[in-house]
């Protein structure tokens, strides 16, 4: 997916030519009197600059096209602020602009749990200092001396370690010769093993009940309290709807087969 989107971009914006350092430098004069056709032609002849940098990561297809649209977002951004007297071409001058928006997407919206771009800065900052203060002390630190290494206080840095995280799927084996994963040894602690017995007992017993009721009653038992398994129970309205009776009828058909079933308990 990714291979035929990228291939059906590239030769939609090969359809722009490259432009001379001549030609760039007209077009920033034309840019910052206003045009905007000017403005579309520097960005549209450097499209190829956006692609070229996001093809160098290896994302998803989904989060390549957003990582091309994050690319272009800067590149138009860096063609309002170029200027000929910068005496540079216009890829040197959007290229490390456009390569920090994208690093800052990778790092931040392609993570499967996403946390703010400036937590994830700080944090990385810190696996640095713990690594480099490591080498250095030849022993491992403790949090006190990155803090005053970094000079941020201790609870920046909780906070910061509160977002570290790190994740596996339940699909993973236990051990390379094993056949069992992850997920086999998570307790199901929804319904323990007697609360369920019980549950099936009771549902077994009203289910009962519900067969000596007549049949319109024991429709409006069954869609009244969700015994075909939607997520909610339907209104009086829509079982009237389906049983081709008032709202009015539905609620005193539901009266007497509640009665009728609280009699045949109590015998």
């Amino acid at each position: 997916m990714k291979n035929l989107y990228a291939s059906h971009y590239l030769s939609e914006i090969q359809k722009y030519p490259l432009l001379s350092s001549a030609e760039e430098h007209v077009l920033s004069v034309e840019i910052s009197k206003g045009s905007q056709n000017a403005l579309k032609t520097l960005i549209n002849s450097n499209l190829r600059l956006v692609f070229s940098v996001a093809s160098r990561f290896q994302v998803p297809a989904s989060s390549f096209q957003d990582l091309i649209q994050e690319g272009t977002m800067c590149l138009i951004f860096s063609s309002k602020k170029f200027s000929g007297s910068f005496n540079t071409r216009f890829s040197t001058y959007a290229y490390p602009w456009i390569l920090q928006y994208m690093l800052r997407y990778v790092n931040t919206e392609c993570n499967l749990i996403q946390i703010p771009h400036r937590k994830n800065e700080l944090i990385k900052r810190i696996e640095k200092a713990r690594e480099y203060l490591g080498e250095t002390l030849g022993h491992a630190v403790s949090d006190e001396q990155i803090c005053l290494f970094m000079q941020i206080d201790m609870e920046t840095y909780k906070e910061a370690q509160n977002y570290t995280f790190s994740y596996n799927s339940f699909d993973m084996p236990v051990a390379d010769d094993s056949c069992a994963c992850i997920g086999d040894f998570i307790q199901d602690k929804s319904m323990n093993a007697e609360d369920k017995l019980l549950y099936d007992e009771e549902r077994k017993e009203i289910r009962s009940l519900m067969d000596t009721l007549p049949e319109n009653e024991k429709k409006v038992i069954w869609y009244r309290f969700n015994f075909d398994g939607e997520k909610k129970c339907k209104t009086l309205r829509e079982i009237s709807t389906i049983i081709g009776i008032s709202p009015e009828a539905v609620r005193q058909t539901e009266l007497r087969a509640l009665k009728h079933m609280k009699l045949n308990v109590a015998v």
